[in-house]
């Protein structure tokens, strides 16, 4: 990952904008650089993934037009000889340098034909004009705030802007804004259609999408790992970029040292691949150590993400302090389109559509932060297979009533896609999905409960958790994270427009949290 922030402003404060960029230099600790443009300030710190050498190095500057941006663009090298070929000249390696040629031919249009994960700033010297842009997923962070004169500013991360602006809001994915305007130029949640695609021909399209999704985000110049849990989605992805990588993998795992869920099966995958396999054991003081640091990191205090995000940033940890791995593959993403345990409960196929387009439209907010935040913070960046646009796009226009569980097992055409082939052991295809904070082991999250009782007195729990009505704390466990996170990001709360939980409307899913495992359906997905 790497990290940008734009001041829109002439005039602004280098002082007041490097104190708030610096908050973020783990995300892009191999050089730092910030401009001033005649319309105001531009900075990047650089995680070198792509053209290692100073090169690559932001912001990039064509003309009067600059820019910075934290992304990978998919398929760029051929994108690269086209321009060439119009006679644009390249000086290094870097992905990103295609940009402003881009923007030179396209305009604002270039959004909609990028295959990319991306958040990027862009001073418009012709015009001078700003604008900025985030994918439509939304895998890579942009937030805005405007200052006390009604500025406005963009960073990659809400701690940029504490204390400069007033309210902090996320950059909305799928949309542009320029000079002034805020436009939508793509919607991932939005279906007006379905594909007439039957079972067969979807688990092939699925298939060979996801190979391809995978493929592409093996492109780096830097060293590769893998986050296994031993549940399917990440599984598929390891065993994918094994057939497509010619030396071992590097895999890695995290476990309550008492009763991890997944290390086993996460070593069967990696002893099956052939991979390099890592485990990291934690304890009680491991997570209870965490905490705080892992609110501080994520910007948010939604009680499904923190318990989720405390495996996965500890064992980014691990990995940044042992290993010289730079870019990690991850399984977000697939629970939103193939469905989660509660899904199982959809009284239709509307109504599971509508769950999907809800959970696409807000997954920036949820999975994909967790993902970002756990791994930037330690100076390694994510890439999503299953978020790759045309993998999305396809299982979204599939008629929701195959994506149903009709089948006694969840997630089945997924499953299906990759029965042939002997991508994974039969036992850990057919896998019945566990709940990654609960995965890491069910103690971790009983842990987290147990101390927030003891950490509040009732009456001290009704009183504390009357002052955030915007999003009012359900629990004790939930009041501690918000007051954490207050901490960090005072005022801020509305970042979060909700808790992240299954949809309580349907019959069979009345839980009073939002772990899978009380829904009567959870089974063996804990064993």
């Amino acid at each position: 990952m790497c990290s940008i922030m734009g001041y829109c402003e002439p005039d602004a404060s280098l002082t007041i904008f490097k104190t708030g960029f610096d908050r973020t230099i783990s995300r892009g600790p191999d050089g730092s650089r910030i401009i001033k443009t005649a319309g105001g300030l531009l900075g990047f710190h650089r995680l070198a993934i792509m053209g290692l050498d100073e090169r690559g190095m932001q912001p990039f500057q064509m003309d009067e037009n600059v820019v910075v941006c934290n992304g990978e663009i998919y398929g760029f090298r051929a994108l690269k000889t086209e321009l060439e070929l119009k006679g644009y000249h390249f000086v290094g390696d870097s992905d990103c340098e295609l940009l402003l040629p881009l923007y030179d031919q396209l305009g604002v249009e270039m959004f909609q034909s990028l295959d990319a994960e991306f958040a990027l700033i862009l001073y418009d010297g012709k015009r001078h004009a700003w604008v900025a842009a985030r994918d439509p997923l939304g895998i890579r962070p942009l937030f805005y705030g405007y200052d006390q004169t009604g500025v406005i500013l963009f960073a990659s991360e809400a701690k940029n802007l504490v204390g400069i602006c007033e309210k902090i809001l996320p950059f909305p994915p799928g949309y542009y804004y320029d000079d002034g305007q805020w436009v939508s130029y793509r919607d991932m949640s939005q279906v007006t259609c379905y594909l007439p695609d039957q079972i067969e021909t979807a688990c092939t399209h699925i298939h060979d999408l996801l190979v391809e999704g995978v493929r592409k985000r093996l492109d780096a110049d830097a060293p590769i790992g893998f986050l296994v849990s031993g549940g399917l989605d990440s599984s598929l992805v390891a065993s994918i970029a094994a057939r497509n990588l010619k030396k071992p993998l590097e895999t890695f795992a995290i476990g309550m040292s008492t009763d991890a869920i997944d290390l086993k099966y996460a070593r069967e995958v990696a002893d099956d691949l052939g991979a390099h396999h890592h485990e990291v054991i934690i304890t009680k003081e491991d997570v209870l150590a965490a905490l705080e640091p892992v609110i501080a990191c994520l910007g948010s205090y939604d009680v499904t993400t923190v318990r989720a995000s405390i495996g996965m940033y500890l064992v980014c940890q691990y990995i940044h302090q042992h290993t010289s791995i730079r870019v990690l593959l991850t399984g977000e993403i697939s629970d939103e389109l193939f469905g989660y345990k509660y899904t199982d409960f959809a009284p239709d196929a509307k109504s599971f559509q509508k769950e999907a387009e809800k959970r696409i439209r807000e997954v920036y907010l949820y999975d994909v932060l967790r993902a970002d935040r756990c791994i930037s913070v330690h100076s390694l960046e994510a890439r999503v297979p299953f978020g790759d646009l045309a993998f999305v796009d396809y299982v979204m226009h599939l008629d929701p009533d195959l994506k149903m569980n009709h089948y006694h097992k969840g997630k089945y055409l997924l499953r299906r896609a990759f029965q042939e082939g002997a991508y994974l052991p039969e036992k850990i295809l057919m896998r019945e999905k566990a709940a990654f904070s609960d995965a890491v082991g069910h103690s971790m999250v009983d842990e987290l409960k147990a101390y927030a009782e003891t950490y509040y007195r009732d009456d001290e729990y009704l009183k504390n958790a009357s002052q955030y009505q915007d999003v009012y704390p359900y629990s004790k466990e939930a009041l501690l994270y918000r007051e954490i996170f207050e901490k960090y990001y005072p005022g801020q709360g509305k970042m979060l427009p909700a808790y992240w939980m299954p949809n309580q409307e349907w019959e069979g899913v009345a839980v009073n949290g939002p772990s899978a495992r009380y829904l009567s359906n959870y089974g063996d997905s804990g064993k």
